[in-house]
Parts: C-alpha cells; structure tokens; sequence
C-alpha cells in the first residue's frame, strides 16, 4: 500500500517579519502605558508646570500683573447723613438717617520700594492713588453731610469710666470750644481729613508718645499714596502652598490685640494672590490692617466671570461676626470680656486708637435687625449689594473680581456728666459704607487663564483617547497576526488514494505481517 501525506500551508513567516511582529507589540504596550499614565498623572504634571510658572520673579508676567496690576479698581462710598439730628438730641426722636452716593473714586494699585528676600519671600509697600470720577457718582465732593462728631464721641465714650472731674473738665472745654455731637462737613473733608479742635487741643497738650498720628481727622485720611506699612510675602519659590500669603506686616508675624495666636495670625492674603489649586472644602484668609484681623472666606458657588473664566465665588460665613453666645470661638476677639460687641458688629478699636469703631457688613448685613430697625432710612440688607464676595480661579489662585463691602459704625455710650452728650444715648451709628473692587480681568490675562484651564483637561483627553486607541490597534494586529502564524503551522490536510495489498502465498492473511508502507511526503 502507498499512503501519500500533503501539507498545505502558506509559506513561513521569515525571521525579520517575526521580528517586526514582536516589535509592533512592544511599541503597542508602550502607548497603552503611556495612557494610562496620563490617566494618572498628567494632571499633577500640569500643576507642576502651573507652579512653577506663577511663583514670583523679577521677569515673569505673573511678577509684573503682581507689581502693577493691569486693572482699575473701584471705590464706591454711600454717607448716612443724618436729617434729624438737633430733634434726635432734644426731644429723643428716632434718628433719621439718608443714603447720598456712591461717590465714586478710580483707582491706581502699584506695590513699590520692592525686594525680594533669601528665604523665598518678597517685601513692598502699597501705594494707591485715589481719583474722584464726578461722572460716575451721584453727588459731588462737596456736597454737605451731617454726621456724628467722631473725634468728640469716642473721647467721651473712652471717658465714660474715667473720674467725674474729668469728664466735667471735658465738658467745660467742649463747651468753650463749641464742639457738637454732630458736624456739618463735607464729603471730602469726611472721606481725606479737617481740621478738627479736639485733636488740635490733643496735638498742643497730650505728651509726645501719646500723640496720634494725624493731625486731621478723615475717615479714609493719609490712604491716599503710599502706605508706610512693609509687608512681606511669600513667593512660592520654596512652598506652592503658601504663595501670596503674608509673612510679616511690619516685621511682626502675629497681632498683639487678641486672645489667642490663632486670632492674632496674620498668615493670610493681601487680596491679590492665592495660593493655587483651591478645592470647594478650601477656606480663604484676607488680611487688611483696618479688619483688624484675618477675614475667613468660604465657597458659596461656582460662577462664570468676565470671559467665561469659570471661578469659585467666596464669601465670609454667616458666623464671622457672630456673638459669643452665638459662637463662642469669637470670645477670642474679646479681651477685656463682656460686654463684647453685639451679633453682626466687629469691634476693631484696638487698631483705631481706642475709637469705638465697630465694622459690619453695609446695612447690618448678617446682623441683628434691631440695629437697622433702630433708624429710619436704612432699607432691609440685600445679599446681592451688601454681601462680601471674592471670585477665584481655583487653579491658578488668580482673583477674577472682588466687591470687598464694609460699614463703619460708630459705639456712642451715654456720659451723663458731659453734657453735649448727656442726652446721646447708647446706640451703635452707622457712619458710612464702601465697595471697592473690580469686575474683571483684561482680556490679556483672561485669553490666558482659559488657555492655563481649558487645554490642558482637552489635551489629556486627547492624548489618552489616542494613545488607548492607537497601541490597542497595533496590539490587536500583531496578535492577529501571530495567531493566523500558528493556526497556519498546525494546519495538516492528509492525502491518502486508494492502494490494493496482494496475498502473499495465496493467505491474504498473512499478507498483514508483509505490508509496505511507503511514505511520501511532497
């Protein structure tokens, strides 16, 4: 018998394409790898490149935007002028009080006298510059108010716990004086100083280191330039997590006014930089000498600024000004211990020279209604255009827009033995209330924010859908083509034709034991 035994099979795959094969999959792995790290870290590679981009340095535009900020804040003031006073002081009528402005004023921000330091800080002093703009105020500085005499009350106010000789001696010198409880002045004169008698008397008679550091009074006096306060901040080069944020104001790290270090910290803000990638869990500190303190700011929503920059908007919480009893962590900003200021009301006497200054939020916003309610004049607190508010690029830790809104209140107490006041009774005085800040950024820095936010979550996107797509192509290929390799291989068609076997000695038995098998393989 003949068996005949055919392989049919497509020829081999040569080395070299083997070879490409096992390449082609290498390469495939690789991109796969490489999606997956981008998955994972591509976007702490970007934080890394944002880093380093925004620390502060001599030729860098976030240095320059920092230095000289390419915008025009605005400053917007509203005075409670009081229309009642002399029927308040005689006959006891509820005070009658109506709001002139905003008179508003364009501002000039440049930080000057620069220096940066070893330790990864940068030193400067605050110059701004106040312009009246008449066409967008509604008033003019001129115009004539009538408001609590601030410089006399809190002087009697501070001598309501001092000896009776004493405050009948204040009175005798009022009186010849012909001070009042109320001055008629205008609005200038309010907001950048006059001359007033009772610190003219102080400037001829108090000791030399008792003496104030003014000459007139004002209610925005000597801000108008170039601050002689020193602040330093850190830059980010050494510690991302504490860019912008204030080293020392004036040298000193910590306030001496409060109670305890965590109050007295002055590790916050100037308002201008933020440390970056702000979560909504993140709280922001603002420091500015006239709070008095640092300012705690909370996520409220996310918003879409000037541009469509997307921002987090924050804002002060509604405790921030809490009384004791209603928080009592804020005892810490109460050191002489009760009474301390009422629910809504700030006392920052400790920064103005004993003056009882209590600031809030415009309108008492936040606060007791029975301090609005205590006037005629003064309309319910809206949100929208009394709340304090900070709009942030959460990434970047650049301020898109700010309305920072604060009321000065004056804490009038009744001295019965001072008669100018005798009739004055205890009543917290609203004075006036400011908004400054902007609306926007230049479309220069916009254009660049969009492009530091918007790319980046696009080209991670981009890059991992390729490089997924792509090495999983190849990969499929080359195993399809491996398979197809060594199906081929295994792949035997067997031939066999008809064949006869003859009997050997006439037994076709015993022709089992003589077969031949012949194989031929073609």
């Amino acid at each position: 018998m003949a068996i005949s035994i055919m392989l049919q099979n497509t020829p081999p795959i040569s080395p070299n394409k083997h070879k490409c094969i096992w390449f082609i999959i290498a390469l495939a792995v690789i991109l796969i790898l490489f999606g997956v790290a981008i998955t994972i870290f591509f976007t702490s590679w970007v934080r890394l490149v944002i880093d380093h981009e925004i620390v502060l340095r001599g030729n860098s535009d976030t240095f320059r935007w920092w230095s000289k900020p390419p915008v025009v804040p605005v400053l917007k003031v509203y005075i409670y002028n009081v229309t009642n006073a002399d029927e308040f002081l005689n006959n006891g009528s509820k005070p009658i009080v109506e709001e002139l402005g905003p008179y508003v004023y364009n501002e000039d921000w440049e930080k000057v006298n620069i220096k940066f330091n070893d330790n990864g800080t940068v030193s400067f002093n605050q110059r701004k510059i106040y312009v009246f703009d008449e066409e967008a105020s509604y008033g003019s500085e001129d115009d004539v108010v009538v408001v609590p005499n601030i410089p006399m009350l809190s002087a009697t106010s501070q001598s309501k716990h001092a000896a009776r000789f004493l405050r009948l001696a204040m009175a005798s010198i009022m009186d010849i004086l012909k001070i009042k409880p109320f001055v008629e002045v205008s609005v200038g004169q309010l907001l950048w100083g006059y001359e007033d008698p009772l610190l003219k008397l102080a400037k001829d008679v108090v000791p030399k280191e008792q003496k104030l550091p003014y000459e007139e009074f004002g209610l925005m006096y000597g801000k108008n330039g170039t601050s002689n306060d020193v602040v330093t901040v850190f830059t980010g080069a050494n510690d991302i997590t504490k860019f912008g944020l204030i080293d020392t104001y004036n040298g000193n790290t910590h306030l001496p006014h409060w109670r305890t270090d965590a109050c007295n910290a002055l590790n916050g803000s100037d308002g201008s930089l933020f440390p970056p990638h702000m979560t909504k869990d993140t709280t922001l500190y603002i420091y500015d000498k006239d709070l008095c303190r640092l300012l705690p700011l909370k996520y409220l929503k996310t918003v879409n600024t000037k541009d469509d920059v997307l921002g987090y908007r924050f804002t002060p919480p509604q405790n921030v000004f809490a009384s004791v009893d209603k928080e009592p962590e804020n005892m810490c900003f109460c050191p002489h211990g009760p009474p301390c200021a009422p629910n809504g009301l700030f006392n920052v006497s400790l920064c103005q020279y004993d003056s009882p200054i209590m600031i809030s939020f415009p309108h008492f916003y936040l606060a007791d209604d029975s301090l609005r309610t205590a006037f005629e004049g003064i309309s319910p607190a809206d949100p929208e255009k009394h709340m304090l508010y900070l709009d942030v690029q959460p990434e970047m830790g650049t301020a898109l827009s700010a309305k920072a809104r604060v009321q000065i209140n004056l804490a009038v107490s009744q001295v019965i033995d001072i008669k100018q006041v005798a009739s004055f009774p205890d009543i917290v005085f609203p004075i006036m209330w400011f908004e400054e800040g902007i609306s926007g950024l230049p479309k220069e820095v916009t254009n660049l924010l969009n492009l530091a936010t918007i790319a980046p979550p696009i080209a991670r996107t981009s890059l991992m859908i390729g490089f997924y797509i792509i090495g999983s192509l190849l990969l499929i290929v080359a195993v399809w083509r491996l398979v197809k390799a060594a199906h081929a291989h295994s792949t035997l068609r067997l031939n066999t034709p008809q064949y006869n076997i003859p009997p050997v000695n006439g037994n076709s038995k015993s022709a089992d034991n003589n077969l031949q098998l012949n194989t031929i393989t073609k």
